[in-house]
């Protein structure tokens, strides 16, 4: 490969890992998935296409068109933290009820039902979460643009490999923790860790809409 696609290449790769390395309610559902063994191909494939959609819309100039809508970015912000406003509340209730927790007896309810709804809350991990447009479309996408079109498809290429390396190390790397994951004060730990992480991220959404207005 050319030195001057390799370059791009890379850097998308570095940037797209450090953005995705986090953190974040999507990952916590991604890693809470591998733990339970439940749709863990599923999940971790949606989850890769899902960013590599946002990273393309980036990379072909979205970005742009997003930041020069507000209104977009405010509707964008709310939906987002009234879903992770009632995940986060799913999560502390899980953390309080034992009977949820006991993985080796197939106690855990919580989770979804079937693959259609591990789908559909994949989905709405990926893309109702206004932190993950705007590390992929804005901030990737942003970034891309400053190469020309070729490069920018290998800047974009990049970030996709890190997102397809991250989910599916993540998702199946979990399995390797299934032994801890017995006992149910470490699920009360996670849970408790992950209620608090959505929100987190749902108060940080509705006070970049409602902050700079109370000020």
């Amino acid at each position: 490969m050319p030195t001057e696609y390799f370059a791009p290449l890379l850097r998308g790769f570095g940037l797209g890992a450090s953005l995705i390395i986090a953190i974040g309610a999507q990952n916590a559902f991604v890693l809470r998935m591998g733990l339970r063994r439940q749709y863990v191909f599923a999940v971790a494939l949606l989850s890769t296409l899902c960013d590599a959609l946002l990273i393309s819309l980036g990379a072909a100039g979205f970005g742009s068109i997003v930041s020069a809508f507000p209104l977009f970015a405010t509707l964008a912000a709310w939906g987002g933290a009234i879903f992770l406003l009632f995940y986060g509340f799913r999560s502390f209730r899980s953390a309080l009820k034992p009977s949820s927790l006991d993985v080796a007896a197939g106690g855990e309810t919580e989770g979804p039902k079937s693959l259609g709804q591990a789908l559909l809350m994949t989905a709405a991990f990926s893309l109702l979460n206004p932190h993950v447009w705007l590390d992929t479309v804005v901030l990737l996408g942003g970034i891309g643009g400053q190469y020309a079109a070729v490069r920018r498809a290998f800047f974009a290429a990049g970030a996709m490999l890190a997102s397809l390396l991250w989910f599916f190390a993540l998702a199946y790397g979990a399995a390797r923790l299934t032994p801890l994951f017995r006992k149910p004060a470490t699920w009360r730990v996670l849970d408790a860790l992950i209620g608090c992480v959505m929100w987190a991220i749902a108060g940080s959404l509705v006070w970049s809409v409602a902050g700079p207005r109370a000020r």
